[in-house]
């Protein structure tokens, strides 16, 4: 996915979902570098907004271009970033998915493996995350950004007023 987050400003949003952690199959492999959202400062005339980076491998990468047949790799990458406390965000494309469990195209995968990893991620998470939409991820992000730069500022105008009396 490109990832010029400059461009995204003219779309005037609160949340973008257009980049990878890292993803050795896209143009600009190396990704954003995090797994987790951040905040893109607004230029002039737009307000900022928060981004919030793909962190494991999309579908159509692992099952139909590297012809994979299972999940491993999903679960493996949940791991490490559940370990360091990441945001895991996923992208699937159910037009690439087989839902009737007949024979596979060679532009398929069977439904069946991201259901599996939804059931994985219960039942090893139980009580352990958030499962939230991405609205509600950039909203809850942005409103506690907002809070920090602003206890910082006010942290700030004290510092100052009291360096001046």
């Amino acid at each position: 996915m490109y990832h010029d987050l400059n461009m995204i400003h003219q779309l005037d949003i609160e949340y973008d979902a257009s980049t990878f952690d890292t993803d050795p199959f896209e143009p600009q492999p190396e990704g954003v570098k995090t797994i987790f959202p951040f905040y893109v400062d607004g230029i002039p005339d737009r307000k900022g907004f928060v981004e919030l980076p793909y962190t494991l491998p999309q579908d159509f990468t692992l099952f139909i271009l590297m012809r994979e047949k299972n999940i491993d790799i999903w679960k493996k990458k949940l791991h490490w970033v559940a370990e360091r406390g990441g945001m895991v965000l996923l992208i699937t494309h159910p037009d690439y998915m087989r839902f009737d469990g007949k024979k596979l195209a060679l532009d398929e995968y069977p439904a069946a493996f991201y259901e599996t990893f939804l059931s994985y991620v219960q039942n090893t998470f139980r009580d352990q995350y958030w499962h939230a939409l991405p609205r509600d991820v950039g909203r809850f992000c942005m409103q506690n950004a907002l809070g920090i730069s602003q206890k910082l500022s006010e942290a700030n105008q004290r510092s100052t007023a009291e360096i001046i009396s």
